[in-house]
């Protein structure tokens, strides 16, 4: 079912890498989820499209302080986690920061679960497990205006 490391790393090339449009610099991104094996899969996709890591967090509580010593591009963040729930810690960021853009990434994937979190701010969801081609184009239609997209090729230079 997976495909060997090299092939994937092949297949994810086809991206063109997501800049920010205001400086041409990569897209940074929070990932927030309680499993450190989710953290590593969400980078390894975000690095295969030139996104960066601008942090991490294992809970919503720590999202909040990250979020604010790092003022991410994009946070992706998990629905259920210890300490603070992803959909209250979204609201907080929301709150505080309102132009804050939250993808809520989840393997619970209720309805109720996904209203919640998109009206207390989250700009959209992301079902686990994630599929690389599906976290680039919610990624690229949240950052909007605010991020091009530009062939690997010529993303640093």
């Amino acid at each position: 079912m997976n495909a060997p490391q090299g092939m994937c790393e092949v297949c994810m090339e086809q991206f063109p890498a997501l800049l920010r449009s205001s400086d041409r610099q990569p897209v940074r991104h929070l990932v927030v989820d309680d499993s450190v094996f989710a953290r590593r899969n969400l980078a390894r996709i975000i690095e295969s499209y030139g996104g960066i890591i601008a942090g991490e967090a294992a809970d919503g509580c720590k999202a909040i302080s990250e979020y604010d010593r790092t003022t991410a591009d994009v946070v992706l963040m998990d629905i259920t986690m210890p300490q603070m729930e992803g959909i209250e810690a979204a609201e907080r960021i929301v709150r505080q920061h309102p132009d804050a853009r939250i993808i809520m990434v989840s393997s619970v994937g209720y309805q109720e679960n996904i209203v919640a979190a998109l009206q207390k701010g989250a700009r959209h969801f992301v079902q686990k497990p994630v599929k690389a081609e599906v976290l680039y184009e919610v990624v690229k239609y949240v950052m909007g205006d605010a991020a091009v997209s530009v062939p690997l090729t010529q993303a640093g230079a």
